[in-house]
């Protein structure tokens, strides 16, 4: 029998005893072999037609997987084909998701995504619920690294929350946060924090705490006989129990979660920069030393080509401790177009110095060479930019004008 690229068939004698000599090999005689049950094997793409003689264990096992990842956890021969694909390869789940994370490095977020699918159909989550946990927490991770990529800078008021990437990514946060694993509730902050979603990320940040300080408390002393509380301890990240203690106390102490603020954003978010500019001034004015409140609010007078009032606040952001490649991108545009050329060249290189690769800074940088004169400087910056994004505006604006 054929469906699409697979074929359903009887495992021959022969590979019968493949079969048994693997299971021996990784110590899993005791599985029950069952022959009589058919079995996918996945064509290659440029083969039309089956040729029994290029069968293998790969092949078969390549197949299982493929089917799993399309069948109902219960059906007909589900239990089987996994309980195969566990006995032939009992480290898969570490060697698929090594394989997943190395393709989402390199930029390759569909085929990361593919494996975890395939994961998820070999790891139900009735019946593997702790692996279903973690390979849910890191699809939740490579969705929202494609999404930053395809935004091509970190999460900011212009970026945030306009993509469907980022939606795609939220909605599987939600969905691992549904049965969490310790570090789904810590990355799932940072994702809200990163997407200026600050009561959603506080909520978050304060149950990780909640759930990790006190074992991470080196000054509580040892119960008697409580080994397992000692192995509790050693397990927490001290690293990540800082970080959330730090961003759950920015958002605390800067009203973050504030609705002017999060109305604010959101009116930023669909262009309405008059109206957000009236609800970031009414945030500071309960709240005059936010840093991310005089940030939104230069960031609304720019985008209305007021320049020098948004220099006025990007600077007392600075001021205020926002002292991040945005901030000083921000202040640079503002200073470049009221003619302030070697202030704005002096905030760009900050910029870039904190953020070597955002694109953003990279193309300013030739804008800012442009308007100076510095043609051969601009173009340097430009390619550069193209380089790292390829649909970077400002930059394929100059390649573009280069070829008229």
């Amino acid at each position: 029998m054929r469906q699409g690229r697979l074929v359903y068939l009887t495992v021959p004698p022969e590979l019968h005893k493949k079969f048994r000599g693997l299971l021996h090999e990784h110590g899993q005689d005791h599985f029950s072999f069952d022959p009589s049950i058919p079995l996918p094997v996945e064509l290659p793409q440029d083969e039309t037609d089956f040729r029994p003689e290029k069968l293998s264990p790969e092949t078969i096992l390549s197949g299982i997987l493929r089917e799993l990842s399309q069948l109902p956890e219960h059906d007909e021969h589900s239990v089987y084909y996994r309980e195969l694909v566990l006995a032939l390869r009992p480290g898969i789940l570490e060697e698929l998701t090594e394989a997943a994370v190395l393709k989402a490095g390199n930029g390759d977020y569909d085929t990361a995504l593919e494996i975890f699918d395939i994961l998820s159909g070999l790891f139900p989550r009735r019946s593997e619920e702790n692996a279903a946990r973690v390979i849910l927490l890191n699809r939740a991770l490579v969705l929202e690294a494609k999404a930053q990529a395809s935004g091509k800078t970190q999460a900011t008021p212009e970026t945030s929350g306009v993509s469907s990437g980022f939606a795609a990514a939220e909605f599987a946060w939600e969905d691992a946060l549904a049965s969490p694993v310790n570090d789904t509730i810590f990355f799932a902050g940072l994702f809200y924090f990163k997407q200026e979603e600050y009561g959603r990320a506080a909520e978050l940040f304060a149950l990780y705490l909640e759930e990790n300080e006190f074992r991470g408390d080196s000054s509580l002393p040892e119960a008697d006989g409580e080994d397992e509380t000692k192995d509790e301890v050693e397990e927490v990240d001290e690293e990540k129990v800082k970080t959330a203690r730090k961003l759950l106390d920015e958002i605390r102490n800067d009203s973050l979660d504030d609705p002017s603020f999060r109305e604010a954003c959101g009116l930023m978010r669909k262009g309405d920069e008059e109206n957000a500019i009236l609800k970031a001034r009414e945030f500071l004015e309960k709240n005059p030393r936010a840093g991310k409140g005089w940030f939104m609010l230069g960031w609304g007078l720019r985008r209305l080509s007021r320049f020098k009032d948004g220099e006025t606040c990007f600077e007392k952001a600075v001021e205020l401790g926002l002292d991040n490649a945005d901030t000083r991108n921000e202040l640079a545009i503002c200073r470049m177009e009221t003619g302030n050329y070697d202030g704005a060249r002096n905030e760009l290189e900050k910029a870039l110095r904190l953020d070597p690769d955002n694109v953003k800074i990279i193309s300013n940088m030739g804008m800012l060479a442009l308007k100076q004169g510095r043609t051969d400087e601009a173009a340097a910056f430009f390619r550069t930019a193209l380089e790292l994004d390829g649909e970077d505006p400002i930059a394929k604006a100059w390649a573009g004008a280069r070829h008229e």
